[in-house]
């Protein structure tokens, strides 16, 4: 299947140790040191892979001990291996030496040449010897060459699907069964498979692996890299077949089309209430369950997550450890610095995949990506009208509500919006702030500015449509169509 070289080049199969003997004369000089077959081979003790070349063992055993010997002089940034080192640099550099002789589109690195290539070539060079299918990769004709080799087939008792190995159908029982063994250490919160854990852990130590090639910026997931390589490249995959749009991704795609079938695909398990977006059900289910299990002893709030709680905290301690070297404002965690920085630097971290529009805030981004799915997961419970972020329902609300929380410290009038105020208070002040660049009026409002300018520009908008005589200003248009009433009342 696999040939010996190949085997001893892999860094992802843990040996097995009756195959191995220590070579006495090798062990000299790295304890772990084995021999295979009459091949020298390096093993690591802490997770059991091994290597042909004592240097590939090194490296890797950085990842255990944590070391980061090669710096990045322009940032600080520091890595375990310097070929890492060198490609990161290319950020700063902006050099592109990989270059696709095909449609000449230049790389950082050339892993990503090599996974440009493939968009070029569908060619399939892996074939199984026993059915003729194909693959594109040598891993996956391996997994397939699997459902050929199995002596007894593992088939699952309740839906008869069969699998490649005991392990997957383990897996797929606890599908059936609601089974999840693997529980989180931080927050208690518990898991079917160890893989789901291992990403979730992710979110409370911060990690990202997955980093991207061109630009840098880390991932948590593999799946969350893919999509954003392709606002490099600007390959998007998942076309629309009603109106000709492509997204990049095929979740996008799929909340896209529900602007044409104007399915609704999600039901909540309580009520029977059906959503067209997942988002949309995810909000509704909080109307009825509404737990929030962990309490400040201080001040009795509740929380939702553990690391709300955390933050939450640390306002009763007054303790803001996270100091800004620009301005000198402090904060209460680290992430709230990471926000406050991107102000002197300008960062724009978080970029749209339809439009290539970039954001300082992953939340603006997230509202931003509405406007291309047509998405409105906000809807008013009183009419049904529905609002692409919470605060343009909370402002809708108070239509309802008749609630006017912003009050005019001069005379005590309240108003529905933060806005509106701002108009209103122009009155007390004798503030006119728009003036005409023709004679120099000045106006309290834009919009009056606006309607005075028609003066100078002979413009007449308005048209009554049963005569057809324009006029420059609305009101002038609302008094002549009085006189059309009363024609038709005397005659």
């Amino acid at each position: 299947m696999a040939s010996a070289a190949l085997l001893l080049n892999s860094t992802d199969v843990s040996p097995d140790p009756s195959s191995f003997s220590e070579s006495p004369a090798s062990n000299a000089k790295s304890p772990s040191a084995l021999t295979r077959n009459g091949s020298k081979v390096h093993y690591c003790s802490e997770c059991g892979k091994y290597f042909t070349r004592r240097s590939n063992l090194l490296a890797h055993q950085r990842y255990h001990n944590g070391d980061r010997p090669f710096p990045c002089l322009e940032c600080g940034k520091r890595f375990s291996r310097k070929d890492r080192l060198m490609a990161h640099q290319r950020i700063h550099t902006g050099e592109k030496p990989f270059v696709c002789l095909v449609c000449g589109k230049c790389y950082t690195r050339n892993e990503s040449l090599i996974e440009h290539h493939k968009s070029h070539s569908r060619q399939k060079p892996f074939s199984c010897s026993e059915c003729g299918q194909s693959f594109r990769h040598e891993s996956e004709l391996e997994k397939h060459l699997l459902s050929h080799t199995i002596e007894a087939p593992l088939v699952c008792s309740q839906c008869g699907i069969i699998f490649a190995n005991q392990k997957n159908l383990v897996k797929h029982k606890r599908t059936r069964t609601r089974e999840k063994p693997y529980m989180c250490s931080e927050c208690g919160k518990c898991f079917a498979q160890k893989s789901v854990l291992i990403q979730h852990q992710r979110t409370h130590t911060g990690e990202k692996p997955f980093a991207c090639s061109d630009c840098g910026k880390c991932f948590a997931k593999k799946s969350n890299l893919i999509p954003h390589m392709r606002t490099h490249n600007g390959e998007r995959p998942f076309p629309c077949l009603q109106c000709g749009k492509s997204f990049t991704r095929n979740d996008r795609l799929l909340a896209h089309q529900r602007t044409h079938t104007g399915e609704k695909a999600f039901s909540c398990s309580e009520c029977g209430k059906y959503f067209a977006y997942e988002s949309d059900l995810i909000m509704h289910k909080k109307s009825h369950v509404d737990v929030k299990p962990f309490l400040c002893a201080a001040c009795g709030e509740c929380f939702t997550e553990i690391s709300d709680l955390l933050k939450h905290k640390a306002v009763h301690l007054g303790e803001k450890p996270f100091q800004c070297g620009e301005c000198g404002k402090c904060f209460t965690d680290n992430s709230g610095l990471t926000k406050h920085q991107r102000i002197h630097t300008g960062e724009r971290p978080y970029q749209c995949a339809e439009c290539g529009k970039s954001f300082t805030y992953k939340a603006d981004l997230i509202k931003h990506e509405r406007i291309h799915t047509g998405e409105k997961p906000f809807p008013c419970p009183e009419c049904g009208k529905c609002f692409t972020d919470k605060s343009g329902l909370a402002k809708h609300q108070r239509i309802h509500t008749g609630e006017r929380p912003f009050q005019c410290a001069e005379c005590g009038k309240c108003f529905a919006r933060k806005s509106h105020l701002g108009k209103h208070q122009i009155i007390h002040t004798g503030e006119k702030p728009f003036q005409c660049p023709e004679c120099g009026r000045c106006f309290a409002r834009k919009s009056h500015l606006v309607n005075h300018q028609i003066i100078h520009t002979g413009e007449k908008p308005h048209l009554c449509t049963e005569c057809g005589k324009c006029f420059a200003q609305r009101p002038g248009l609302i008094i002549h169509r009085r006189t059309h009433r009363k024609v038709t009342q005397f005659s």
